[in-house]
């Protein structure tokens, strides 16, 4: 009896598999939030010294342009003195 083969059964094996889970950690979203606001207040920043220096240059150009009218009127008057002048040289040179 000892040659009489020794049957066993087995249980059937359970397929084996394997889960990954992969997490990407991001930047988060308070940071986001941190640089979108620092940003924001940058741009905000730019237009408004963007905007005095145009308010800046408006007030140069416009008293450039007073100064110019003035230094007009003032030369016109002088041309009335020097016509008014001659005139009455002329006036006195014939009587």
């Amino acid at each position: 009896m000892a040659d009489d083969p020794v049957n066993v059964e087995r249980a059937p094996e359970a397929p084996t598999t394997t889960t990954t889970i992969i997490r990407e950690r991001g930047s988060g979203g308070a940071t986001g939030i941190v640089m979108a606001l620092i940003l924001l207040i940058l741009v905000a920043g730019g237009i408004y010294l963007f905007s005095q220096g145009t308010k800046s240059e408006t007030a140069k150009d416009d008293a450039i342009s007073e100064a110019a009218n003035r230094v007009g009127n003032a030369a016109d008057k002088a041309g009335d003195a020097a016509q008014n002048a001659a005139d009455n040289l002329n006036k006195n040179e014939n009587n």
